[in-house]
């Protein structure tokens, strides 16, 4: 072998060599950057691992994965966290620790989280909110945030000494279709909102759900105004950028009862569907058997807790109202006129605003008849009008987006747990202000319901901060709290 050749040996060995080197230290780099990358994702556990918190999950077994990771989860049901560990497996995620719900704080001390996201019954949230606020721990809830006004009281004072906050999660305000009215009304094209109308109906087949779950029991839901209402007083609320001063409301039970089942030709009311001797004539029978998830988060976890999925909606017992009609005076003098029905034949909303230069309408089919059936298309089932005070109506297209909530949820999310999501101009993420502010209404129309007489939001709580919200068109500055009174009707 020659100098040169010799050479040029060398040099292939050293030059390999070197190329070895450098695909090692940038695999190292790499793999040193995907380990910074899993250390700076936030660690979140979860307490209530119904149904309702599996929004939370596939978002951090999915889209989310890269930004948090579920460690933990909490309730009192085993069976229930048995299941989740089945999900987390199936989505190719590490199964999230179980503690019993007695073991609450023992999973903050271990587990260090970052936020706890509460989704157990509505009665209990205060609780499980307060114990993390106080641990120095951030909260993501599930709507409503509190269902009494003692709670809200509480947890309101619990932010003040911790100095910690909670997420509320109203994905409601993210459906683009929705957002698209915020833009509107923050345009000006209606000028200043003096008044609105707002009609939800829910039909026979999701409406019908609440009379056979824990929401029948007002002491644990705080009723229909406050579980299901709270999303709609907190969309007007937002809306308007105002807060609710007074309200005054009616409210009863008169189609989910026991003479109801009668005029149907039924001889119950029974205990249940899944044993139902009339099963076969009801039309409000509920098969929770025939879905698989239900059935294993709920039939086959009844032998852990005895919690029926699927009583009866004629029962005696049912403590909450399907018929109710509140009035709400604003701060900034905005009267707000709502119905809430859960007995229809379709279900969605109706709310029209009246302002200075003209009427803005917008209308939801989401679900149809009995079958559930939505219209297909878009155009068909959302409309938004604009109707000036002169001139001709307009039709718009509405803004869409896909997935659940009218694309609501997948907007939010990303909100809630991408820390590169942008700034929001519509300013939608809402706290515990924008959570006791939209509960406190149905808490007040709960107890009007009870003496007949209108309620003020301030006789419910002290020291409530006026939330962050975009201005509006009449807006010269923030009102400040103690909110203004000069416009104020019923009380």
């Amino acid at each position: 072998m020659d100098r040169t050749e010799g050479t040029a040996v060398r040099r292939r060995d050293v030059l390999g060599g070197l190329a070895a080197g450098t695909a090692l230290a940038t695999a190292l780099d790499a793999n040193a950057a995907r380990v910074a990358a899993a250390d700076t994702r936030k660690r979140y556990v979860s307490v209530g691992v119904g149904s309702r918190n599996r929004m939370y999950q596939e978002a951090l077994w999915g889209p989310h994965k890269a930004h948090g990771e579920l460690v933990a989860i909490c309730d009192t049901n085993p069976g229930r966290m048995a299941y989740v560990g089945i999900r987390a497996a199936k989505a190719g995620a590490p199964a999230p620790k179980p503690y019993l719900a007695s073991d609450f704080d023992k999973m903050l001390r271990e587990q260090k989280p970052d936020a706890v996201i509460v989704t157990p019954p509505d009665a209990f949230h205060n609780e499980y909110i307060i114990r993390a606020l106080d641990a120095g721990v951030d909260v993501i809830t599930e709507k409503p945030m509190t269902t009494t006004a003692a709670k809200a009281q509480q947890i309101l004072d619990a932010v003040k000494r911790s100095g910690r906050h909670i997420r509320v999660t109203f994905n409601y305000r993210y459906s683009p279709f929705r957002s698209q009215v915020k833009e509107l009304l923050m345009s000006g094209v209606i000028g200043d909102v003096l008044s609105v109308d707002f009609h939800w109906l829910l039909n026979t087949v999701h409406g019908a759900d609440y009379f056979r779950r824990w929401h029948s029991n007002k002491a644990i839901s705080g009723g229909l105004m406050v579980h299901k209402a709270t999303h709609h007083f907190d969309l007007v609320n937002w809306w308007l950028s105002d807060m609710p001063v007074s309200v005054n409301a009616t409210g009863k039970r008169e189609f989910y009862t026991p003479e109801m089942a009668r005029r149907f030709g039924l001889e119950g009311p029974h205990q249940r569907c899944h044993t139902c001797p009339e099963k076969n004539k009801c039309t409000f029978f509920f098969d929770m058997a025939a879905d698989p998830a239900l059935k294993a988060l709920y039939l086959d976890a009844e032998k852990y807790d005895g919690y029926f999925r699927d009583q009866c909606v004629w029962r005696p017992e049912i403590s909450i109202e399907d018929t109710m009609n509140v009035i709400v005076g604003y701060a900034g003098g905005t009267t707000l006129s709502y119905s809430l029905n859960a007995f229809n034949a379709w279900e969605g909303y109706h709310v029209a605003f009246n302002g200075t230069k003209g009427r803005l309408e917008h209308s939801v089919v989401e679900q149809g008849g009995v079958a559930g059936a939505s219209n297909e298309r878009d155009e068909d089932r959302i409309k938004t009008r604009i109707i000036p005070m002169r001139g001709e109506a307009q039709d718009l297209k509405p803004d869409t987006g896909a997935g659940s909530h009218g694309g609501g949820d997948a907007v939010m999310l990303a909100d809630i747990f991408d820390p590169g999501a942008p700034n929001d101009p519509l300013m939608r993420a809402a706290d515990e202000r924008g959570g006791a502010a939209s509960c406190l209404i149905g808490i007040a129309a709960d107890k009007c319901f009870e003496t007949g007489q209108p309620v003020r939001i301030d006789s419910l709580v002290t020291g409530l901060d006026w939330p962050a919200l975009p201005k509006m068109p009449g807006h010269k500055e923030a009102v400040p709290m103690p909110m203004r009174t000069a416009k104020l009707t019923g009380g």
